[in-house]
């Protein structure tokens, strides 16, 4: 996965109060002029802070003027603290704040093998403007035969319409159902089918975390814990099962129905829409779901594996973007041979997709079969990229297909080994660019990047072990140097 890197930016505040001070005390008038002015600022700022547009916040100043006075000494002291007064929203009742969940801490030391793997899950969206239909229909099974033990599913945002286990409607009784998670207190102790309807509202998804809608298309992104706010489910990594996924939308609206694997079966429905089933034979946790719908446009390319089977490539855009995307298929078709050459890995699909929106936040994710990337790391032309941009979009189209065995296939245990699937990918896909450009200015660029991102984010505040403890948003584990081509 990959994330486009954001300039840092300095504290408003602390460029008011360094200005407020360095005018304050830069003249060498005498103590009365100075005390004057005091004065006059103090009641500028109480009549700002009394005002009740604004809140307001305390700002200390450190900064030592060796004058040899010790009445100007006290003026100094007293002068130290400066009102910074912004204007904020209200603060929320504390009615509100009950009503939020305190996130929960998650420690390495605590995992725990599930009770229950999952063995086949068969989704169908039905896509609508007010709301989206999310039906799931999931085989499981206890790790331990005979084991009744609670079934906890995650969810966030989600309005549970139906819940069967093995075709009977579950009285509420027997579920506890919260903001974050639904609970199922006495599970079957053998296999059976657990069958969840959910409605979901992309169109206010702004988290852009699951499913959501933006620039009249939909589109997923379920790393690390987006795909709870889908439907209800073990969302972990470790938790592996064969997915169908049944797309059904508007045909006028949604020309395009995407998700992973093979496309199994298509065709037209009632009014005005059609559909599209999607079959994954091959396991995978859920972060790698993916589901695309829109006006998109293709340009069709193909490959042939080493062992002769004919892969088709597709690599999706808005139309007017489509002329862009010549260097992109390049790249990808030159990562698949490499990956053969080089590690002996051939592509286990009979179709390779890849969606270039503007509005999408992660930069690139390799969702099996299906790669979602931001419109900057797949669009170059001549007359507007450089030699770095075609270079960067060589790197990071490698790094989400290597991403098919090196996360895909063999992928995490829990997301404490989010730098195992990442760092060895990152490794691939810069050994990938040495051989296809110059391997002494690739080596020069990776080091730069970790002395002008990594270095400083490593001295700060927000620092943290390649494998922590604990962590409690899982989103701040990923650092900038990490996702640069990941």
């Amino acid at each position: 996965m990959a994330r486009l890197v954001m300039q840092p930016y300095k504290s408003c505040c602390s460029g008011l109060a360094k200005t407020s001070f360095l005018g304050y005390f830069s003249s060498s008038s005498s103590l009365v002029q100075a005390s004057r002015r005091r004065n006059c600022l103090q009641q500028s700022l109480k009549s700002i802070h009394t005002s009740p547009k604004y809140t307001s916040s305390e700002v200390s100043c450190r900064r030592i003027h060796p004058l040899p006075f010790s009445s100007y000494s006290r003026i100094k002291q007293a002068s130290r603290r400066l009102i910074c007064s912004v204007a904020t929203q209200p603060q929320p009742s504390q009615a509100e704040e009950s009503k939020m969940d305190t996130p929960k801490e998650i420690f390495l030391k605590d995992y725990k093998m599930p009770n229950y793997y999952f063995d086949t899950v068969d989704l169908t969206f039905s896509l609508g403007e007010e709301h989206t239909i999310v039906s799931s229909k999931i085989t499981v099974y206890p790790r331990i035969e005979g084991d009744s033990s609670p079934l906890v599913l995650e969810g966030e945002d989600l309005k549970l319409v139906s819940i069967k286990i093995d075709g009977k409607e579950l009285k509420k009784e027997v579920y506890h159902l919260d903001s974050r998670h639904l609970t199922l207190s006495s599970a079957p102790s053998a296999r059976f089918t657990l069958e969840i309807v959910t409605e979901i509202y992309p169109q206010k998804n702004t988290s852009l975390e699951g499913l959501y809608k933006s620039s009249g298309n939909f589109c997923t992104q379920c790393e690390a814990e987006g795909f709870r706010k889908i439907t209800f489910y073990q969302d972990r990594p470790d938790i592996m099962a064969k997915y169908t996924c049944r797309v059904e939308g508007d045909k006028t609206l949604y020309p395009v129905l995407l998700s992973n694997g093979n496309l199994i079966e298509q065709g037209d429905l009632e009014g005005g829409k059609h559909y599209a089933l999607w079959e994954d034979p091959h396991k995978k946790p859920c972060y790698l779901f993916a589901l695309v719908a829109g006006q998109l446009q293709s340009r069709d390319d193909s490959f042939i594996t080493r062992s002769g089977r004919n892969v088709s490539l597709r690599i999706w855009t808005p139309a007017e973007d489509l002329p862009k995307t010549v260097h992109a298929m390049y790249s990808l078709k030159a990562a698949m041979k490499w990956d053969e050459d080089v590690f002996g890995l051939e592509y286990d699909l009979d179709l390779f997709n890849i969606v270039a929106v503007p509005d999408f936040n992660m930069g690139a994710m390799e969702n099996k079969s299906l790669n979602i990337f931001n419109s900057k790391l797949v669009l170059a032309s001549p007359e507007t990229a450089s030699d770095a941009d075609y270079a960067a979009i060589l790197g990071v189209i490698g790094h989400e297909y290597f991403h098919n065995w090196t996360g895909n296939r063999v992928t995490c245990r829990d997301w404490f080994q989010l730098s195992l699937k990442e760092g060895l990918t990152v490794f691939r896909d810069q050994e990938f660019s040495s051989d296809m450009g110059s391997r002494s200015v690739k080596r020069i660029e990776d080091v730069s990047r970790l002395r002008n991102y990594q270095f400083p984010q490593d001295a700060g505040p927000i620092a943290h072990p390649v494998r922590p403890h604990s962590y409690i948003k899982m989103d701040n584990f990923y650092t900038g140097v990490l996702l640069s081509l990941s």
